[in-house]
């Protein structure tokens, strides 16, 4: 049953949404700025038609990809009159193009405090926190231009996906089944809308699902990868494995199939087999955070202390949200007697995953090393109460792969809303 399904932390590229303070229109992933902005400039500034042939200068930069022309001439329009939403807007996409995410909201809060009525700038600030994994604090922005377009394809399966990262099962399927015309041939949406229908208790929806989604799939490569994703997540890693040689001999470059085929030999304790098929992904997905985390793993399992560093600090340096890696490196760091660094990297995990039980535990016996009792205390005090309160999270992280409750990453569900 799809319903039985487990699922966990996506990682899901979109792209930066083009906004102006003015315009905007939802359909694809890039909207252009329009250039009917304010373009009024302070008195002996340059004239405004000087500032409005700037700023479609550097929009045209922007849709090229020329992100230095493009911020410069925004950033000129802007000198001359820093109330021009748009600039702002465009400057905050410049910088979720080059990934600095902390900017590009402080800049797009810029632009919604001068356009608050621009749904395009509320998009882009929902993004930002989706494109972190922070699906909760995007959920009302996005949930504010549902609002405002109630028909708009982007910003309702955007909304949808964040709920279902949430929790928030039933909302997540009301929120996507109204997108089941459009988007019913998508193998990835009915795979996630099943598995929300199921974990909300609704049999119609999710039936509807499975039936559809055995239909489109047929004998695809891409179908035998979800059945086999889906047998992972059951934590049987034979029949895994039997559904994605079936893809593999269909079609051995497929993205994230060789990164599931070293989940699924992982899974039956097979490491050489698993690490070479990791390696294989790199070759076919190089930034791909999760192969890099896996390895590292593999080789601190086989007390290869310097390659499991060094594969923990590229997953990070792909993905600096993946808290697994964090926590390796933390106990890479204690077992050296290197508890300051250690506790770094705890802090860092814990933010990321602060319902790991393990989490909490291994930072506890780092702080006793530092003489920190008192905070030790309270953090062995969180573990025991959120195993006590069945809350532990250690399916998210655990000690080294030891328990084998790790999760199972899914990259291969990454599909940008039409």
């Amino acid at each position: 049953m799809i319903g039985s399904f487990q699922f966990y932390s996506v990682r899901i590229a979109f792209a930066a949404v083009l906004v102006c303070s003015f315009a905007f229109a939802f359909g694809s992933a890039e909207t252009s700025a329009k250039s009917g902005c304010a373009f009024q400039s302070d008195p002996g500034a340059a004239p405004a038609g000087d500032l409005e042939r700037l700023f479609n200068e550097g929009q045209a930069s922007l849709q090229r990809g020329d992100l230095g022309t493009a911020e410069s001439d925004f950033r000129k329009v802007l000198a001359a009159n820093p109330q021009v939403a748009g600039a702002w807007a465009n400057l905050g996409v410049i910088a979720m193009r080059r990934k600095q995410w902390n900017n590009a909201l402080e800049l797009l809060r810029k632009a919604e405090k001068l356009a608050p009525n621009v749904a395009g700038v509320r998009l882009n600030i929902g993004l930002v926190y989706f494109r972190q994994e922070e699906f909760r604090s995007a959920i009302p922005p996005f949930e504010s231009v549902l609002r405002d377009a109630p028909g708009a394809a982007q910003p309702r399966y955007l909304l949808g996906l964040c709920y279902f990262f949430s929790e928030r099962y039933a909302e997540a399927a009301s929120t996507l089944e109204p997108l089941w015309d459009s988007e019913s041939n998508n193998l990835s949406y009915l795979y996630v809308v099943g598995i929300a229908a199921g974990r909300a208790k609704r049999a119609d929806l999710e039936s509807k699902a499975l039936i559809r989604l055995v239909e489109v799939g047929g004998d695809t490569p891409e179908f035998h990868l979800l059945m086999g994703k889906a047998d992972l997540n059951r934590h049987e890693p034979e029949k895994a494995l039997a559904e994605l040689q079936q893809a593999e001999e269909a079609d051995s470059s497929l993205p994230f199939l060789h990164f599931n085929l070293g989940l699924a030999y992982l899974g039956m304790s097979k490491y050489d087999e698993a690490r070479s098929e990791f390696l294989k992904d790199t070759a076919i997905e190089p930034d791909l955070a999760w192969n890099y985390d896996e390895l590292g793993w593999l080789y601190s399992r086989q007390h290869d202390e310097a390659k499991a560093e060094q594969y923990f600090r590229e997953a990070l340096q792909r993905d600096p949200h993946v808290a697994s890696s964090q926590f390796g490196l933390g106990e890479i760091y204690q077992r050296q007697g290197k508890f300051s660094q250690a506790l770094a990297a705890l802090d860092a995990a814990e933010k990321l995953a602060p319902d790991s039980r393990n989490v909490h535990y291994v930072r506890g016996r780092i702080l006793m090393h530092l003489g920190r009792t008192e905070e030790a205390k309270k953090e062995f005090a969180e573990s025991q109460r959120l195993l006590d309160a069945g809350m532990a999270r250690d399916d998210q992280i655990s000690s080294g792969m030891k328990s084998g409750t790790r999760p199972t990453p899914n990259p291969e569900l990454m599909k940008e809303p039409q």
